[in-house]
């Protein structure tokens, strides 16, 4: 079957230039943006009865760009001026420079992986054995990382600073698409969710991450397309090569 609509389940991209805005118009398919869950904030109420104290902590861990909103915004509600020695580490390069919104970019103090994948970091984290980590996580958190960490003895609590929820479809809105696209365990959760009946059969269903792309088969699902692989780290060029091998195939 030739791809001629896509479901992406993100936001919208609030720029133009977009690479998946690229691919509709070279490719000339349709692609919607559409987010399958939702986050909402855990409040700093909410936070205090963790008993965590955000400046016990010398590191933070990221594993997501929402992840850093979160704690700059509880940091901001418990009125808590973030050390200027506090080590940032992050899952990858991307999530690391989106810490220019909040601080000032330092290699000194920001620390990251290259291959946007949980074992590599906690490779990075395990190498600075003096710090006390605070990872960041939301209330559906994988528990990949936690035994990673346990099993290198890295020292650590988890801060939990926000929570995903299913972002329901409504029975106005259509669902008819050729590719379905998810980018977190959740996401596939709230497809099965809001359609207990889905049938897949042609439909193509690509991901982003190894959590991700378990969370796929386990719903029983057919996976199409995983990202990333060792040639290739982004969804959009990916995406590229998927809908031109699909596209020639279908003209045969």
């Amino acid at each position: 079957m030739k791809i001629k609509k896509i479901l992406v389940s993100q936001p919208k991209p609030e720029s133009e230039k977009s690479p998946y805005y690229d691919l509709a118009k070279k490719y000339g398919v349709t692609i919607d943006f559409r987010p399958f869950i939702k986050v909402e904030p855990i409040s700093s109420v909410e936070f205090r009865q963790q008993k965590i104290n955000i400046s016990d902590y010398s590191a933070v861990t990221f594993t997501s760009r929402t992840g850093i909103d979160h704690f700059f915004r509880m940091c901001k509600e418990l009125r808590i001026t973030v050390a200027d020695d506090l080590k940032y580490f992050c899952i990858s390069e991307s999530v690391a420079f989106y810490l220019q919104k909040y601080i000032q970019f330092r290699k000194r103090k920001v620390f990251y992986g290259t291959s946007g994948k949980l074992p590599e970091l906690i490779s990075v984290m395990s190498k600075h054995e003096t710090e006390n980590f605070l990872i960041v996580l939301s209330d559906t958190h994988n528990e990949e990382i936690i035994n990673l960490l346990t099993s290198n003895n890295v020292k650590f609590d988890v801060g939990l600073m926000y929570r995903t929820v299913s972002n329901d479809f409504t029975n106005k809105e259509e669902f008819n698409y050729d590719m379905l696209l998810f980018f977190s365990p959740q996401g596939v959760a709230s497809l099965m969710k809001n359609f207990p009946d889905f049938q897949q059969g042609e439909i193509q269903i690509g991901c982003f991450g190894t959590t991700t792309a378990q969370a796929v088969r386990d719903a029983g699902l057919r996976l199409d397309l995983s990202v990333p692989t060792p040639g290739c780290s982004s969804m959009a060029l990916a995406l590229n090569e998927f809908i031109k091998e699909n596209h020639k195939a279908a003209k045969k």
